[in-house]
């Protein structure tokens, strides 16, 4: 997946595996996927049954006694979790194999307590223990967490290894569909994937009938209000997926008998499901203000006859369409000002006026008025 560097460090790491890494590199570009093929090819080393030992590291939840797969239940990882199933198993011996292997999804999402308790580990770890630090923001981890890593880096997919990618993945859509949602996704596979759902699809389209409604001059449907409904409904979906993953962990602490820990865990996963909520919601908003912005560039490029560089090309006809008789000078000011409400809406602006004031705002720039 357009990641030949990282193929070659980690084929070189086999031979004679280190006690840590730090998989960095954007959003999307292949980090977790890579991940989970390095920590099987590490528990296939020394195993009874290697390409069995292959196939339960592929698997979500894996099954393999010698793998920990750590995700983040909300915005952040639990202390307790790191320290139970990281720090506490990390010296004793694989169950099979010659390797143990740990693998911290989003670890920039830890805290910098639970950092601060990873520290001895990655310090004075067993010969035989390997830890995986997944991130797409490394400057959040701490310098001492950092420098105790080997880094594999990873760099953005181009649209060509993301349609390639979507293929294999048997996506239900169509291929222009999925060159454009490639194109979109500005590398990340994750994004790519996501625009190709229902939501996503939905999200899309209430940016493109919102910059549509601009540069017809029809605003009194008020279309930023989909957009807004649009990334309502991926912050509810983003919030039920943190709770149903606080849920299980509180099933397992009420088969153990531990109540407390199940109260415990349930408190939290209430106020970690807000949390991912409003997070939700608000990237699934900048994602859209990023549509409409990817619209009114595309506008700009039909009007200077640059339609290689087009992203929605999946929407060529409503692209030409839209910009019969509009100065490509105009869209590019256009778009200016919707990567401006961006940056704005990350200082708590009130949402709904924002979009409200962008679409008119987008309108009279459009209209030269």
């Amino acid at each position: 997946m357009d990641q030949a560097s990282a193929r070659v460090a980690l084929a070189g790491a086999l031979e004679a595996p280190s006690h840590a890494y730090l998989f960095a590199g954007p959003a999307g570009s292949g980090k977790r996927a890579a991940a989970r093929a390095f920590a099987g090819e590490l528990l296939a080393l020394g195993a009874p049954d290697p390409d069995s030992a292959r196939r339960r590291a592929f698997a979500d939840p894996s099954p393999h006694p010698d793998l920990a797969w750590l995700r983040p239940p909300g915005a952040q990882h639990l202390v307790e979790e790191v320290r139970q199933r990281i720090i506490e198993a990390a010296p004793y011996r694989p169950f099979e194999g010659d390797h143990r292997v740990f693998v911290v999804e989003e670890a920039d999402a830890m805290a910098e307590e639970s950092q601060n308790a990873l520290l001895k580990t990655l310090e004075e770890p067993a010969t035989f223990a390997h830890i995986i630090l997944v991130s797409s923001q490394p400057s959040a981890l701490l310098e001492t967490v950092r420098s105790r890593c080997q880094v594999i880096a990873f760099a953005a997919l181009s649209p060509e290894a993301l349609s390639e990618r979507l293929a294999e993945m048997n996506v239900a859509a169509d291929p222009a569909e999925v060159r454009s949602a490639a194109r979109l996704a500005g590398g990340d596979l994750d994004l790519a994937e996501w625009l190709l759902t229902g939501t996503g699809r939905e999200l899309r389209a209430h940016a493109e009938a919102l910059a549509r409604a601009a540069r017809a001059a029809e605003l009194d449907s008020a279309p930023w209000r989909g957009l807004l409904d649009a990334a309502e409904k991926r912050g509810g979906e983003a919030g039920e997926e943190v709770k149903a993953r606080f849920d299980a962990l509180a099933d397992q602490a009420k088969d153990a008998s531990d109540r407390r820990r199940e109260q415990r865990i349930r408190k939290d996963g209430a106020d970690a499901a807000k949390r991912a909520t409003r997070r939700g919601r608000n990237e699934a908003l900048d994602t859209g203000l990023a549509l409409v912005a990817s619209w009114l560039r595309d506008l700009a490029a039909v009007g200077d006859g640059a339609t290689g560089v087009v992203l929605n090309s999946d929407r060529a006809a409503e692209l030409a369409e839209d910009a019969e008789g509009l100065d490509p000078r105009r869209a590019r000011r256009a778009a200016e000002l919707v990567m401006d409400t961006r940056r704005r809406l990350s200082v708590n602006v009130s949402e709904e006026l924002a979009a409200e004031a962008l679409a008119f705002r987008v309108e009279a720039v459009l209209r030269g008025t």
